[in-house]
């Protein structure tokens, strides 16, 4: 679920493929109560998952809808590779179906008529997200569900007093990522609502989810923390302080005592909120005007 696979170019989907395998990993636990909430009126039999990156979220809907199949769809032909290797690895691959696209046309190829359309952090990556709001309505069948999980910001990894050697590294660190977001991916982190309003939904359900996991629960806490942090270097070097970066190369050094894959004492904090919203009904004489 983190940013970017959208627009991952695939000389860099392995770095990114790890990072979204560890998101997956970590946040299993928060993505199956997330699937669990979703307000359906039925079993879903047909499932869309938009921007899909390796599947974190095509796998949760498997496991989650024992029914149904899955159109996984990403710009990324590597991502989309290794997310088939999986499902045959898993023995679901007669339930997920592959389908390489950019979300930012004018026109999709043909996705079916789904029953759930699933988008976890790809829609903010869109040029122009109500575009693709517009289309999800017309794609997705009468009573479906159009479920839109977004983040709040990028995790934050470091407790919130260790004995580091630059106290509040990580919030600077954060500052520097989210000025460059802000100009690059300005959708991220946005309320969702009012753009399905605009687009054609009505938001039935929105929940936030904390998340909060200690690294005790789980030795994968550090290879994220560490992925992460490391692919967010090269945003945050040219504007972090000469102290500030060696600091953060320390941490990102990996004969350290204190570099991350070392530390026992991470945990990974942030928030996801999830917007369920299904399309208005639009009489047939008023189609075509938006």
């Amino acid at each position: 679920m983190p940013p970017t696979h959208q627009h991952t170019s695939d000389h860099d989907h392995d770095g990114q493929a790890e990072i979204l395998e560890l998101d997956a990993e970590v946040l299993a636990e928060h993505l199956a109560s997330i699937t669990a909430w979703l307000p359906l009126k039925g079993e879903p039999r047909h499932i869309v998952d938009l921007g899909c990156g390796t599947g974190a979220g095509t796998f949760a809907l498997l496991d989650r809808f024992p029914d149904a199949h899955v159109t996984a769809v990403d710009t990324s032909a590597g991502h989309l590779q290794l997310l088939r290797q999986k499902a045959c690895a898993r023995r679901v691959d007669g339930r997920v179906r592959t389908v390489q696209a950019d979300l930012d046309t004018d026109h999709w190829p043909d996705l079916g008529t789904p029953d759930l359309v699933w988008a976890s952090a790809s829609m903010h990556h869109l040029a122009d997200p109500g575009r693709a709001l517009r289309s999800v309505r017309e794609l997705l069948a009468p009573d479906g569900l159009f479920a839109v999980v977004e983040l709040s910001g990028f995790p934050r990894f470091l407790p919130a007093h260790a004995p580091e050697s630059r106290p509040g590294l990580e919030d600077r660190v954060h500052a520097a990522t989210d000025a460059f977001h802000a100009e690059h991916v300005p959708h991220r982190g946005a309320d969702w609502g009012p753009m399905l309003t605009a687009a054609g939904f009505t938001v039935e359900d929105q929940r936030t989810v904390t998340v909060n996991i200690e690294g005790a629960r789980s030795e994968a806490i550090g290879r994220y923390a560490y992925g992460s942090l490391r692919r967010i270097r090269t945003v945050a070097a040219p504007v972090l302080s000469p102290e500030d970066l060696a600091a953060l190369d320390e941490l990102l050094d990996t004969g350290s005592p204190n570099g991350l894959l070392r530390r026992e004492d991470l945990a990974v904090r942030t928030e996801r909120t999830v917007w369920a919203a299904r399309r208005n009904f639009i009489p047939a004489d008023a189609r075509g005007s938006g």
